[in-house]
């Protein structure tokens, strides 16, 4: 089968081959494969590319976490049925991953595709969306009325939270880089937003709070981001440690944690949570999807033939939500 792989350690565009001759994977106890339809393309496939993200599969691997399409094969202790229409994490980190014609995933997060959903959104659906409720329903507990800050709003994982946040009934502060980015955010329905380019994020949260700070932090940045954040937390606030897209993670200060009084939270979807779990939620999201309250931000969809590409945008730090590729 056609699957791109990485052979060294580099910039996506340089390190990505598309390979003809890769061997079909066989599903293991708890897995199926899958005829991939579409492929989502996150940060992670840039960090996996680089070498330097704490998941990533000895060399050669395909990378790719997301992906949607139908089932061809399944393992033991299986309940999914051959030629179920499934949005899954896949196995990436035994390098099987998405961005090839077919690929391995975990029963266990294999979720039914509904009908009238088209491959583009549902390749985009699972991570950010399961990511924005564990993080904040099922750790933070937002609350309608709440204020919620959200960095990286332009991200994938980012405009799923803010989606979700308004959802919620929560006033949502929005956080990127440019006056594009700004605008993007704008339209996802964000009440505030804040171009870090230009203005200073805690300055900017005190000033729409009115000095009391921000209930709830969703953080998939890290770095300075999640200084600035911790620098506007409200008392007893909770800030959710979600990802390091800036190139590193956020940097703890306990005494200010305890001096401030407010609780600092990891997320990962998936991980600890079984398969009832996982399905609850997947159903609520999903009916709020049907209502149009959670649309699927879509920079861009891309023919599987320009996986370096799409994957040197989120690289360049330049998608607007989900980048999709397409087989």
């Amino acid at each position: 089968m056609r699957a791109w792989q990485v052979e060294r350690s580099g910039e996506p565009m340089d390190v990505l081959s598309l390979r003809g001759d890769v061997d079909v994977p066989s599903p293991g106890p708890g897995e199926i494969r899958m005829q991939v339809a579409a492929a989502g393309v996150g940060l992670p496939d840039v960090f996996m590319c680089r070498g330097v993200y704490a998941l990533t599969p000895k060399l050669p691997f395909t990378p790719g976490q997301e992906a949607v399409g139908v089932v061809t094969e399944i393992g033991e202790g299986v309940s999914l049925q051959i030629g179920d229409r499934v949005m899954a994490v896949s196995s990436f980190m035994v390098g099987s991953g998405s961005f090839a014609e077919q690929c391995l995933a975990g029963a266990d997060f294999a979720m039914v595709v509904p009908p009238e959903m088209s491959d583009p959104d549902a390749a985009g659906f699972l991570i950010p969306f399961h990511t924005a409720y564990v993080a904040l329903v099922r750790r933070a507990a937002l609350a309608a009325g709440e204020s919620l800050l959200v960095l990286g709003a332009a991200g994938g994982s980012g405009s799923a939270a803010v989606a979700l946040g308004r959802s919620l009934g929560a006033r949502v502060i929005a956080t990127a880089g440019g006056g594009d980015k700004a605008e993007f955010c704008r339209s996802l329905g964000a009440d505030h937003v804040i171009d870090y380019r230009e203005d200073e994020i805690a300055e900017g949260v005190r000033e729409f709070t009115g000095g009391r700070g921000v209930d709830v932090v969703f953080d998939p940045v890290g770095g300075a981001a999640f200084t600035a954040a911790t620098r506007c937390i409200a008392p007893e606030g909770r800030l959710l440690v979600i990802g390091f897209a800036s190139g590193s993670w956020g940097r703890v200060e306990a005494p200010h944690l305890v001096n401030y009084n407010y609780s600092l939270m990891g997320v990962l979807p998936g991980r600890g949570y079984d398969r009832r779990f996982k399905e609850e939620a997947h159903a609520f999201l999903l009916e709020r999807w049907r209502s149009g309250d959670l649309p699927v931000s879509i920079h861009g969809v891309y023919d599987f033939e320009e996986v370096p590409k799409a994957v040197d945008v989120l690289a360049r730090g330049s998608a607007f939500g989900k980048v999709i590729v397409s087989l």
